[in-house]
């Protein structure tokens, strides 16, 4: 028997309403608590970027400064999880690896579950579906299956539990993703379905089973290749597909997106679901954190505080078993690691702008091709290149692509619809080696271009040019359907990407060359 009588008047009360809240069950001994921490398109970015856009932070990112932020991060509030939207493949070190190394740092950073992206595709959905048994998470997707078939190519849902929260997790991708972003051969004899019915098929099964579930989605407009995007508006794509998931599938708490690299410093609510989407900017430059309040009985979450964590790496040391992974990986294929040339400063990538990043190498493709003009599209280039010692890995991560070069003949008329084309900034704005253009960017489409110049003399209309370029392209890539109509004059006999190692051991030292090809006239009022 309980006896009050041994207690003063006051504790009395305080007893006596604590046995209350256990006999009735209220209280907040019904309420959880439960960080998640996040990540998306993490894409292999191995070392810290120069943040050239930000005054407070010279480099960011970098797995092993990376997977440092977190460790202090489930230092501070232990049992947190950790989830990724995919995008775990590309770059010069995953493909020497077939993937296996990007699994292997994953796991070392103990991540508790991954989605598909579509880098993950790069090698052939035969090797991923091999490479993929070294991870210790699950890998999710629930709406790709083996073509004709019923059979999922990986694990639809999980669940997970740490400190009594179990979570319900479910990977998707946007059927735009798949059938747009991943090359035909490497989805030959697999489907994508239409991941709404799958999904809420699979919440309903899950949702009196988990006290939350989380959505890993890899959908939205495809990235623009940038590495400032969180300071240029202008290149963010949203993340439209996402919420409008979240307002249409019922009894999901929390979207964690990717694809689009659109990340939101806060995260976002749907008024109508109250589902809550997120996203980070991608390469590992910040750390999604989420800590929420689970009501056990209700099931309803409640958002505490949610925001994107720089990953500064002035500040952090980087993870030693990460770090040591990535050497062992470089140690294997000593020729990636092989220094070809010097650069004087920084080339980087811009999306809807000229780049000096992609002049230089349209420059090169220029060179080796012998052709009038170099052309490169934006969405190829993969990484930026930092000033002094060029290696192999270096620029086999900028143009990861394994396809020959053309030589595409058209005329004049073809290379002003070409370049009012490019003007539109459908696929970002294409770069040159050879022509220089001033244009309107608020002129309407078609009618953007002013004046045109190739290798210094003014267009000629029923002139013949003779333009390199990437197979992508030649074949209407990017809706450049004028090369795909034009004279095809040449196939490089090796892979584009290795001619222009070629050139560069050839050449050894470069000037990373200036702005001033394309002149934008409405920015310069």
């Amino acid at each position: 028997m309980f006896h009050t009588q041994r207690f003063p008047f006051k504790t009395r009360h305080v007893l006596a309403y604590f046995l209350l809240l256990l006999l009735t069950g209220k209280g907040h001994a019904q309420e959880k608590n439960v960080t998640i921490l996040y990540t998306n398109d993490i894409e292999s970015v191995y070392e810290p970027i120069e943040a050239f856009w930000d005054d407070d932070i010279n480099f960011i990112g970098g797995i092993p400064y990376l997977t440092t932020r977190i460790k202090q991060m489930r230092q501070q509030e232990p049992g947190s999880f950790l989830f990724d939207a995919g995008d775990i493949f590309t770059g010069a070190l995953a493909a020497a690896t077939e993937g296996k190394l990007a699994f292997d740092l994953y796991c070392s950073m103990e991540y508790d579950a991954i989605a598909l992206g579509n880098h993950e595709f790069e090698y052939g959905w035969q090797k991923l579906a091999h490479t993929k048994q070294r991870a210790c998470f699950p890998v999710l997707n629930s709406n790709i299956f083996y073509r004709g078939t019923d059979i999922n190519l990986c694990q639809s849902y999980a669940i997970v539990e740490k400190n009594d929260v179990r979570i319900g997790l479910i990977g998707v991708m946007g059927l735009e993703a798949f059938k747009n972003t991943i090359y035909t051969a490497n989805r030959e004899g697999l489907e994508a379905r239409d991941p709404y019915p799958i999904v809420q098929k699979l919440v309903n099964e899950l949702r009196d089973e988990v006290d939350i579930i989380v959505l890993l989605t890899h959908q939205n407009q495809s990235a623009p290749m940038q590495s400032d995007k969180e300071a240029d508006p202008a290149v963010q794509r949203g993340f439209a597909e996402d919420y409008e998931m979240a307002g249409k599938i019922q009894g999901v708490d929390i979207i964690i997106g990717g694809h689009s690299d659109n990340g939101l410093w806060q995260p976002v609510k749907h008024p109508e679901t109250g589902t809550f989407v997120c996203l980070t900017f991608g390469q590992g430059k910040y750390l999604g954190y989420l800590n929420l309040t689970i009501d056990a009985e209700s099931k309803s979450v409640s958002l505490n505080e949610g925001k994107l964590i720089p990953v500064n790496a002035d500040s952090l040391t980087p993870d030693t078993k990460v770090a040591q992974l990535i050497t062992k990986a470089r140690n294997d294929h000593p020729e990636l690691t092989e220094v070809i040339g010097y650069i004087d400063r920084p080339a980087f990538r811009k999306y809807y702008q000229e780049s000096t990043l992609s002049n230089l190498m349209a420059d090169i493709l220029k060179s080796v091709s012998k052709a009038d003009i170099g052309l490169v599209n934006p969405g190829s280039m993969r990484a930026d290149l930092n000033a002094g010692e060029i290696t192999v890995e270096e620029i086999k991560n900028i143009y990861p692509f394994v396809d020959p070069f053309h030589v595409v003949e058209i005329n004049g008329r073809s290379l002003l619809d070409l370049v009012e084309y490019s003007c539109q900034l459908t696929y970002g704005l294409a770069q040159f080696s050879g022509v220089k253009l001033t244009y309107d960017s608020q002129h309407p489409a078609g009618k953007r271009v002013i004046e045109v110049q190739v290798n210094g003399k003014p267009l000629e209309l029923n002139a013949n040019y003779t333009i390199a370029c990437s197979a992508f392209l030649a074949n209407g890539g990017d809706g450049f359907s004028m090369l795909k109509q034009g004279k095809k004059i040449r196939i490089s006999d090796l892979k584009m990407i290795d001619h222009m190692l070629q050139f560069i051991r050839s050449t050894k030292q470069f000037t990373c060359p200036n702005l001033g090809r394309q002149i934008d006239v409405a920015k310069k009022i």
